[in-house]
Formats: structure tokens, sequence, C-alpha cells
């Protein structure tokens, strides 16, 4: 390798390391040594509110970090990450719940969970989560209840496909009408974090050697909001709201109105919870005060999940809606008030815009190494065979 090669690849890793990279970097240091402190704090500090207290500094600190990316895929990914998941999941080590709280994890295993959206399955799974459950029935699961819900390669290789189709159907917006744009974004959003999460979880399967739980079950085939919200959508965000937000409201709830007035205001505090961090992360995106948009969407909907479950009750599984009837009104209902208000604070900040820019910045950075390799390959081939003759 000539002098010449050496500079074009130092030049093309520079180009790529700079800036974003270099803050995303450090921002994951930071995260994994803030997450150290932690883990060995918990093991002097007694749990409740002086372990809470031991981790405040943490929780601010993750709060901030984001702030320090701008773009959109490593800075909102790692909010998201960090400032929501890996907060809450603390909060619930402090007080000796969660995953995190299990003695006899590992420090790469508690790195792993505390940063990342993975859950590792259980060895001996609870039968009610075994069972697929819908509105209709209980449908029994796979034979090993080891891989659980987990999803073929070819599931992820359709959807990227239609990822890439569709952000290739993006040249020709002009011919195509808004309205039609605005879906394609939706299932954008959709297929996009869903690939991303399998991305991280893949990873972090290898790396553990564990299986984890799937982040998502197919949302699109949900017969309810109690479904969706609850069963499928980003089942990780779930995992963190139910004993931090659900659990404890409905507690309290159940001493005050009693049993069965006590999902109502657990129910409607979840969402209110979940809006306030979307707020959070779309701040993270645009750096601007926020409309509310996004928070009368998550109310909008806390508010139709306690009629649903309130008309459940009244009906007592005597009449149900075919599946396909059920399924196709919560896609309906979910579409159309994401594009009402939910996806206007995405376009507000531009995220179309900046997500394209990505995609061609990160295709320029492929295209350069492929080209730095293409000018090694003929020099070593060289080498290879002079040396033979």
């Amino acid at each position: 390798m000539d002098q010449d090669e050496m500079r074009d690849i130092k030049n093309v890793m520079l180009y790529w390391m700079e800036g974003e990279i270099a803050n995303f970097i450090k921002v994951w240091l930071t995260v994994h040594i803030s997450l150290l402190y932690c883990y060995l704090a918990a093991k002097i500090v007694p749990k409740g509110i002086p372990r809470l207290l031991i981790f405040l500094p943490v929780l601010c600190l993750f709060i901030a970090l984001p702030l320090k990316l701008h773009s959109l895929h490593l800075g909102i990914t790692s909010a998201f990450f960090v400032a929501w998941l890996a907060n809450f999941k603390l909060i619930m080590f402090a007080f000796h719940l969660g995953p995190l709280s299990d003695p006899s994890i590992s420090l790469p295993r508690f790195l792993a969970i505390a940063s990342l959206p993975i859950r590792i399955q259980s060895n001996q799974t609870n039968p009610s989560e075994v069972s697929v459950k819908s509105d209709q029935k209980s449908v029994p699961n796979a034979k090993s209840s080891k891989k659980v819900g987990q999803k073929s390669i070819l599931n992820y290789a359709v959807k990227g496909i239609i990822l890439a189709s569709m952000i290739r159907l993006y040249d020709y917006s002009e011919f195509i009408h808004p309205f039609i744009i605005c879906i394609m974004y939706c299932f954008h959003i959709y297929i996009a974090l869903e690939i991303i999460l399998a991305i991280v979880a893949t990873i972090a399967r290898v790396t553990l050697g564990a299986e984890l739980e799937p982040t998502f079950k197919e949302p699109l085939l949900s017969t309810s909001l109690q479904d969706f919200w609850g069963r499928r959508w980003n089942i990780m965000v779930t995992r963190v709201l139910r004993p931090t937000v659900y659990e404890p409201v409905h507690k309290l709830s159940a001493k005050v109105l009693g049993r069965e007035l006590a999902p109502v205001p657990a129910v409607f505090s979840t969402f209110v919870v979940s809006a306030l961090m979307h707020e959070l992360i779309f701040y993270y995106m645009g750096r601007t005060w926020p409309t509310w948009r996004a928070t009368w969407f998550f109310l909008l909907h806390g508010a139709c999940l306690v009629v649903e479950i309130a008309v459940k009750r009244i009906v007592n599984d005597r009449w149900r809606l075919p599946r396909f009837v059920a399924t196709g009104l919560v896609f309906l209902f979910v579409m159309v008030t994401g594009l009402w208000l939910f996806l206007p604070e995405m376009l507000r900040h531009n995220a179309d815009v900046r997500a394209f820019e990505e995609y061609a910045a990160l295709g320029a950075f492929v295209r350069d190494v492929s080209r730095a390799l293409d000018m090694i390959q003929p020099s070593n081939s060289t080498t290879y065979t002079s040396r033979a003759s």
C-alpha cells in the first residue's frame, strides 16, 4: 500500500469520524461510564430514595447528552435509548425493580440492557406470555418458548425492500399526491424504527449470547387500541412505563376509587407520560418549543383506550366485531390521528429532508470507502503476483 492510498483512506476516515460521529462516540462513552458508576454504586447504596439520589446526576446527564447530537438518525435514536429508556430503567433499578435488579447480572449485560431497547427472555416463560393474546382468543404459540415472537430474516428483508422502494419513490414526489406521500411517511417511520431496533437487538443477541424479546409484534394486525399499545407497538416502551407509571397509579387509584375504576387514571397517566417523553424527543429533533400536537395525539388515544376498556366490560365478550373489521378500524384510527396530530410535528422539524440528506451522506461514505478499497486491491494483487513469479 503506497502513500497515496494511505492518504485516501485516511481522508475518508477523518471525514466520517469528524463532527457528528465523533460526538456520537463521546456521548456513548459517557453513557457507559455513567452506567458503570450506577452499577458499582448500587452495590453499596441501599435501594429506594438513597439510591435514586445517587442516580440523580446520571438521570440529569442522560437528559442533556442528546443535545450534543444533531443528526436525525443518530441523535433521535440515542435520545430514545438514553433520555427515555435508560432513565426509566435506572429509576426502576433504584427501587430494585426491573431486569437490572437481577443480583447475578454481569457488567456487560447490565450495560447492554440499561442502554439498549432490549429485554432478555426468561429461561422459564410464563404460559400467559407464551401465548399470543388478541381480543378474539389466545392462540398457542410455537413449540418452543425460547424464541417467542422472533421474526424471520425474510420478514425484515421484505420490510427493508419496502423501505428502500419508498425512499426511491420519493424522487418522484412531484408526481405523487401529497396525501399519499404523508401515508408513505407513516409507513417509513414504522418500518425504519422496527429495522433499527431489530439491528440493535441482533447485535446485542450475538454479543450477549442470549435470546431477546421482540420489540414489535406486527402492530398492523392489532384488533384494538389495547392490543396495539399494550402488546404490539414498541413493546420495550410498554415494559418501562408499566412498572414506573401504570402500576403505581393503579395501586394508588385502587385505594381511592376502587379496583373497578383504578385502570382509568392508570391508563391515562401512562399516556400522559408517554406524550411528555415524545415532546422531549421532538425537542431534541428541532430545539424548538413544542406545539403540543403530539401530546394531544396521545391524550386522544389514552381517552379512547379508556372508553374501549369500559365498552369491553359492558359487553363482557357477548359481542365482538369480526377480526378483519376490528383490525381495519384500528388501522384507520391510528393512521388518521397520526396524519392529523403526530406527523406534522416531524415535518415541522424537516425530518423528511434531513433523513434524505443523511441517506445521501451515508451513500457517499460507502462509495468513498469502496473506492479506497478498490485502490488497495490492485496493488495487493500485483504484489502477490510478483512474489509468486
